[in-house]
């Protein structure tokens, strides 16, 4: 069964749906390389507009499986997380991720990738990275385009996790509806892109992205090597099996 499955809707719309729901959607490289592909296939065909992104099951995206994480060398897994983020931010197609359960660390990065995010009522969300030892840096420069910094540092340094409402109100996502309203609205979204004209769209995305003082890909460039740091030291070594062992990570100190 492929880990991720590909859906044209429409001659013009592609919903991708990530399909890893017995464990809730957790990237690994083969799901990353799997919808790297499948956003570059779609780029190429010049009659789409518009991806739709959703996870199969109870959960969008519960971010890096750290179950593989700590088999597979690391400089593996954070270049297949770039490389699907930057085939995610540099499509000229519209992406709307389609976001119910949970969309933590890496899934929570993932929609932030997007150029919309419409999430289900009781949807949890949240980048909880420093508990494990890491630094969520391939996903910062998303976040940090969509959020004030007060709200930034609470969600990356706090790292607790929210729910829609919060998600909304500090400008993570666009819109909370109930579950059973999910697609409908999404499907709504999509009607109202294409009613716009092709080029347009995508120059209007080109420019966006034109006007920040650094692009994208400098920023995931940049952070990858932060990633990495963080990723081969000693605290992601702990906090990792502490995750997977269901157990609170021991930081050297006894909490006050």
């Amino acid at each position: 069964m492929p880990v991720v499955l590909v859906e044209k809707q429409t001659p013009q719309i592609t919903l991708l749906t990530l399909n890893r729901p017995e464990r809730r959607n957790a990237l690994t490289v083969e799901l990353m390389a799997e919808l790297t592909a499948a956003i570059e296939n779609a780029n190429a065909d010049p009659q789409q507009r518009i991806l739709i992104l959703r996870g199969a099951g109870k959960a969008f995206c519960t971010g890096l499986d750290l179950e593989e994480a700590v088999k597979v060398d690391p400089q593996v897994t954070a270049e297949n997380v770039a490389r699907m983020l930057l085939a995610v931010a540099e499509t000229r197609l519209v992406t709307i991720a389609m976001v119910h359960g949970a969309a933590v660390a890496g899934g929570a990065g993932l929609m932030s990738a997007c150029d919309f995010a419409i999430a289900a009522e009781r949807t949890r969300f949240g980048y909880p990275e420093v508990r494990r030892g890491l630094v969520a840096g391939l996903v910062m420069t998303f976040v940090r385009r969509q959020l004030r910094e007060r709200d930034l540092r609470e969600v990356l340094l706090a790292s607790e996790l929210f729910d829609a409402e919060r998600a909304r109100e500090i400008g993570l996502i666009n819109r909370v509806v109930p579950p059973g309203d999910l697609e409908t609205a999404v499907q709504k979204l999509a009607a109202s892109v294409l009613q716009g004209a092709p080029d347009a769209i995508t120059n209007s995305k080109r420019l966006m992205e034109e006007l920040w003082s650094t692009t994208v890909r400098e920023d995931i460039e940049s952070a990858l090597r932060h990633h990495l740091t963080a990723r081969e030291s000693v605290e992601a070594r702990e906090g990792i099996a502490a995750f997977n062992e269901k157990r609170p990570p021991n930081w050297g100190y006894e909490p006050s």
